[in-house]
């Protein structure tokens, strides 16, 4: 079989953004390649181990990949991928050298080869990600073990905001408490939720791939029984207070709906929020500020930013 290699050079401001395109054009998954990988120091604080290949790497920007069948539709979704990215700009959002192009690959050059590149990754003092075709043993009793196939969507968890993320449910989350992760995406922050005792948790993302990528990781960690995913936008599905909000989403779209937020958590309840590059993160605090919450923290991990919030 035959598939198409979408290829855009971007900024990494609009990663998310283009990544979330591809996904809802049909690709059922991304491959981000960042040029400032590569000359990264790196902390080894939880025993990870890089090693990065110059190749595999723009000289600049960032490359975000996708992979679509090559089919007599593809011109056109092509087209609807081009125009969508070109109304990021309406966002504010900077597509650097926005340089789009297409190749055609075969299925059996890239349809096993990618896994090569993955491995556990220990991500906080208690959480390992571990892709599901590998073997891996827990280092300590309390370890929690997310398993994630990246094949299905979304990536494999490891993006700095992600890791911010499960770093901050992991401060915050406590035995019985009711979770909302809202544009859930693989599923990932909805698991660790669970896998912290939470109670319930309402997970939500408008794109279909997602929900059903979320649902298929969820019962894959068998948590099925705590975690309910939904398809709609935003809280709208959301009928019940929560103790905790988690939000991994674009800045722009996180300050639309801080009002609702602060209205569907219980008092002294905690909103964490991220997605968000460092050059707006005084505006989601300003907006978080203004619906009524008290900063509690803000983490930093390259380029990005997560806030902890709290309700009053």
């Amino acid at each position: 079989m035959k598939w198409t290699e979408l290829s855009f050079l971007t900024t990494n401001e609009a990663v998310e953004a283009i990544s979330n395109i591809f996904h809802e054009a049909g690709a059922s998954g991304v491959v981000i390649e960042d040029s400032t990988e590569i000359n990264k120091e790196r902390e080894d604080q939880f025993g990870e181990i890089y090693e990065l290949n110059p190749n595999d790497f723009p000289s600049k920007g960032v490359v975000v990949k996708a992979y679509l069948p090559a089919s007599s539709f593809l011109a056109e979704t092509v087209e609807e991928i081009k125009l969508a990215i070109a109304n990021l700009i309406n966002f504010d959002i900077n597509l650097g050298e926005n340089i789009f192009t297409t190749s055609e690959v075969n299925e059996e050059d890239w349809a096993t080869a990618w896994k090569q590149y993955y491995h556990p990754v220990k991500i906080s003092e208690r959480f390992t990600i571990v892709p599901t075709w590998e073997e891996y043993t827990p280092v300590s009793t309390d370890e929690l073990i997310i398993e994630l196939d990246p094949g299905m969507a979304f990536g494999t968890g490891t993006h700095p905001t992600t890791v911010m993320c499960l770093q901050a449910l992991e401060k915050v989350v406590k035995s019985g408490d009711v979770v909302i992760d809202v544009g859930t995406g693989s599923g990932v922050l909805s698991i660790a939720s669970a896998l912290l005792d939470a109670k319930k948790v309402h997970a939500l993302d408008l794109d279909e791939v997602a929900v059903k990528a979320a649902r298929e990781n969820i019962e894959l960690n068998q948590v099925q029984d705590i975690v309910e995913v939904f398809h709609g936008n935003l809280l709208d599905t959301v009928k019940e207070q929560a103790d905790v909000v988690v939000a991994n989403i674009l800045a722009e779209i996180i300050m639309t709906f801080t009002d609702d937020a602060f209205s569907i958590i219980k008092p002294n309840g905690l909103f964490i929020t991220s997605g968000i590059i460092t050059a707006k993160k005084d505006d989601v605090k300003a907006a978080l500020e203004n619906s009524g919450f008290t900063i509690e923290e803000v983490l930093m991990m390259e380029d990005w930013v997560a806030i902890i919030a709290r309700r009053p």
